[in-house]
C-alpha cells in the first residue's frame, strides 16, 4: 500500500444496501467490514450530529484509510473504528456501552483492494506471497496450509469452504509438489492447481484456481465462523425496526444467511400435525425481500465483482407489534 494510503475500493450495491438498512439521522449504526470505507461514508453522511456510526475491520492498512476518508465526509455523527474481527461485535459493543443498534451492515468476502494487492497474496491473477490474511498479525498463513496440513485436511478445505469438485486430487498434488520445493508464491500455487485440473475442467470460464483460493482465503480468516457468529447475535442486538443487511458473495456465505433469516422468522419447531405451537418460539421480524437484490447490469459492467453479489435484509419488529399485525 502507498504511503498516502490510496486504498480505492468499489462498493458493491451501494445504493441498494444504505436504502434497505432504512437509515434514520439520529441513528446508532455498525458497519461490520469497513473496508475503504465506502458503505460507512455512505451511512455517516446520511447522519446528523445524533447519529453515530460504529465500524469494524481488522485489516490495518484498511483502517488507516478508512479513518482519512470518512474524515472528509461533511457530518456531524459521530464515528469509531473498532479493531476487531466482527465475530466479536456483541462483545466488542458491550465493552464501548452499547448493548442495541438500529442497523448492521456486513459486505462480506475481500475488499476489490486487497484483490488487488500482490503483496497480499488474495489473487490467483497476480504472483505474490502466498498470504491472505486480512490481519497481518493473524499467525496462520496460506503457505502455512498447503506446506503442513495433509492431503485430507486440505481437500476438506477445498471442498467444504471452495466447493470444489477436484478437492482431493488438487490437494495430493500439493502434496507431492511440497515434497519437492515448499509453496511461497500465489503464482505458484495457481500452476499446480491448473495442472492438477482434468481437461474438461479447463474449459470452464472461471480461472481453474478460483475456488482453491476462495477455500483457502475463508479458512486463513476464519470468514463462516465470523458469519455464524454474526447471525448468532444479531437479533438481539437490533432495536425494534432495526435492520441487517448482508452481502454474500457465493453460495456458502448465501446459503447460511438465508437460512438464518428464514429461522428468524419462523422459528417454531413443532410438527406441522400440531393445531397450535407448543415450543414457544417467537419470530424476531421478518425478511425484507426474500429473494435478495442483485446487481444491475449497469454496476456489472462497471465492476465485475458485483456479478455475484446478492443483497439479504431482515427487520426486527417487536412480539407485540407482530401480534397486532
Amino acid at each position: 500500500m502507498s504511503k498516502d494510503y490510496d486504498f480505492k475500493h468499489v462498493s458493491v450495491l451501494y445504493e441498494e444496501s444504505l436504502e434497505m438498512l432504512n437509515i434514520r439521522p439520529d441513528g446508532l449504526y455498525v458497519d461490520c467490514t469497513l473496508g475503504g470505507a465506502g458503505h460507512s461514508s455512505g451511512i455517516l453522511g446520511r447522519l446528523d450530529a445524533s447519529g453515530r456510526l460504529i465500524a469494524f475491520d481488522k485489516d490495518a492498512e484498511a483502517r488507516n484509510a478508512a479513518s482519512a476518508r470518512l474524515e472528509s465526509v461533511n457530518s456531524q455523527a459521530n464515528w469509531q473504528i473498532i479493531s476487531r474481527d466482527f465475530a466479536d461485535i456483541e462483545v466488542a459493543l458491550n465493552e464501548i456501552g452499547i448493548t442495541a443498534v438500529d442497523g448492521i451492515l456486513a459486505d462480506l468476502g475481500v475488499s476489490s483492494w486487497q484483490l488487488d494487492q500482490a503483496e497480499r497474496g488474495f489473487s490467483y491473477g497476480q504472483d505474490g506471497p502466498l498470504d491472505m490474511r486480512m490481519d497481518q498479525s493473524a499467525p496462520v498463513t496460506a503457505a502455512d496450509i498447503v506446506n503442513n496440513e495433509s492431503a485430507e485436511e486440505i481437500a476438506a478445505i477445498l471442498r467444504n469452504y471452495g466447493e470444489e469438485r477436484y478437492a482431493m486430487r488438487i490437494a495430493n498434488a500439493i502434496v507431492r509438489r511440497r515434497e519437492v520445493q515448499a509453496f511461497a508464491r500465489t503464482e505458484d500455487l495457481a500452476e499446480v492447481v491448473r495442472k492438477a485440473m482434468p481437461a474438461k475442467a479447463l474449459k470452464e470460464k472461471q480461472h481453474p484456481a478460483r475456488r482453491t483460493f476462495q477455500a483457502l482465503r475463508i479458512s486463513v480468516n476464519h470468514e463462516l465462523a465470523a458469519l455464524e457468529s454474526l447471525l448468532e447475535c444479531a437479533p438481539r442486538i437490533l432495536k425494534n425496526h432495526g435492520r441487517i443487511c448482508i452481502i454474500t458473495f457465493h453460495s456458502l456465505e448465501d446459503r447460511l444467511v438465508k437460512e438464518a433469516f428464514r429461522s428468524w422468522e419462523n422459528p417454531c419447531t413443532c410438527p406441522r400435525s400440531f393445531p397450535v405451537c407448543i415450543c414457544g418460539k417467537k419470530p424476531y421480524g421478518r425478511q425484507v425481500g426474500r429473494k435478495g437484490i442483485v446487481a444491475n447490469d449497469e454496476e456489472i459492467s462497471l465492476n465485475a465483482r458485483s456479478r455475484s453479489a446478492r443483497l439479504r435484509c431482515f427487520e426486527v419488529i417487536s412480539e407485540e407489534e407482530q401480534t397486532n399485525e
